[in-house]
């Protein structure tokens, strides 16, 4: 398995530590990078609320685009709910802030299922200008059914997402919504979703102007390929991302026997457990017709377990 790593961009901006953009020559503008503020864990001299204010004092607030919001402390002791109410408290400082995200924690800083989160919604209603929010860490993560004008795109990665938290937001009134990530995990980590959980959202019913699908990550990734296969929302989708999952020649097979994909610009399928003979096929069918199908990063199931054998991209 591999582990969550860090941002590399965020926000369309490149990502970068403040802590360390004073090392060689001068700091980026404010509104040129995506600002990822966080500390060690193990330095009691700074807490995160210092390092932050540092933040505020250095890097003119005003200009700040993007935010990604680091290590805060011990994850798996104190929840995301600390470096929020910090970044709340800002907002009046940062007043051109439109991409947030919550818990960018490599997997040598913390497991994905360790970091702690917390209410991420309070977030948008604080931030009603904000278009993109990610959060990583599945564990005491709540998302209640929210309304907000401008979200563009919501990310939620996780070992395991907890269905109460699928269905905050599908009941969720976002209309501006164009992407949908979410890693749905394992159900040994609290990934309890299954494919009727889904249900308004492959039906097409929910964000009217998605067109950005990822329901990633799953060990139940075969059956939802079968239910994508002929869910209406389908038809307005440019990029499919189905990646990270369990994905074998069964849910593949239901994506080609099902409605027609050859409208995707974007078909997502890397780490999968696909034959030979099946990935050609999927090329086969959907590449001619300038679909661009990733295939890479072929798996084999532990052991001689077949199936039972196949495992997630991220779990613990």
């Amino acid at each position: 398995m591999y582990g969550a790593q860090h941002l590399h961009e965020f926000g369309g901006l490149p990502a970068v530590d403040f802590q360390h953009t004073t090392d060689e020559g001068p700091r980026p503008a404010a509104d040129a990078v995506a600002w990822r503020v966080s500390v060690d864990p193990y330095d009691d001299d700074l807490p995160w609320e210092e390092e932050f204010a540092r933040f505020l004092d250095e890097v003119d607030p005003t200009g700040v685009r993007a935010l990604i919001i680091g290590q805060w402390g011990e994850a798996y002791e104190e929840k995301s709910s600390v470096p929020i109410n910090l970044v709340i408290a800002a907002a009046d400082r940062l007043t051109s802030l439109e991409a947030v995200f919550v818990g960018d924690l490599e997997a040598e800083q913390a497991e994905i299922t360790w970091i702690e989160q917390s209410d991420v919604t309070a977030l948008l209603a604080a931030f009603p200008a904000l278009t993109e929010l990610g959060v990583r860490g599945g564990s005491d993560l709540v998302f209640p059914p929210a309304k907000h004008e401008r979200l563009r795109s919501l990310t939620i990665q996780a070992g395991g997402l907890p269905v109460e938290v699928v269905r905050g937001v599908l009941d969720s009134e976002l209309p501006a919504l164009e992407r949908l990530d979410l890693w749905l995990g394992v159900s040994a980590y609290e990934g309890n979703t299954n494919v009727a959980d889904l249900a308004p959202l492959l039906a097409g019913t929910r964000f009217p102007r998605l067109n950005h699908l990822g329901l990633r990550n799953s060990e139940i990734q075969n059956e939802i390929a079968a239910a994508i296969a002929s869910a209406p929302v389908v038809a307005r989708l440019r990029v499919l991302d189905l990646s990270n999952g369990t994905l074998g020649d069964e849910g593949a097979a239901a994506l080609l026997e099902g409605q027609p994909l050859t409208h995707l610009e974007v078909l997502d399928l890397h780490h999968h457990f696909l034959s030979e003979a099946m990935a050609e096929r999927v090329r086969s069918a959907l590449e001619p017709h300038g679909v661009r199908v990733d295939l890479s990063e072929k798996c084999e199931p532990w052991g001689d377990r077949g199936a039972e054998g196949r495992y997630t991209a991220v779990s613990e």
